[in-house]
């Protein structure tokens, strides 16, 4: 007895055969991970763009402390932060600042600080995360100097 095997097309190999009998098996694998993939990448794009925006938020908190820490008054430091956040919808409804300015100069007093507070919500580009975005705040607390 003699084990047949089946019939080849003329001119194909075994190998090809093959192939052609899992022709879909790629595409189907293929439309499975590439909208996991886009997640992904959607995913990383967002979390940068927070984090750029965050890193903006706490350079213009520290403006803001600095002018009033010099001395400077509340319409200074409202414009230190809006130069600084330069692009940014920020409203001055969502910049806070405590206290309004350093109470005093005198060395014997004990040391007092200013803080700035800024509430800034992030937009996601995408939408897929959710259509509110994120609630980034920033602070910096800066010593009234003398």
């Amino acid at each position: 007895m003699s084990a047949t095997h089946p019939a080849r097309p003329a001119g194909r190999s075994r190998f090809a055969a093959r192939l052609l009998g899992e022709r879909g098996a790629a595409a189907v694998e293929f439309a499975l991970v590439v909208p996991l993939l886009i997640l992904l990448f959607l995913g990383i794009v967002e979390f940068s763009q927070a984090l750029q925006v965050h890193a903006r938020l706490s350079a213009a908190a520290r403006e803001g402390a600095r002018v009033v820490a010099v001395g400077g008054d509340l319409t200074q430091a409202h414009k230190a932060v809006h130069d600084a956040v330069d692009s940014l919808d920020l409203p001055d409804s969502q910049i806070t600042i405590s206290p309004d300015a350093c109470p005093s100069t005198d060395p014997a007093d004990p040391l007092e600080t200013v803080t700035v507070t800024i509430t800034y919500t992030q937009p996601f580009a995408a939408g897929l995360l959710g259509k509110n975005g994120v609630e980034l705040t920033s602070r910096a607390v800066m010593q009234c100097e003398r």
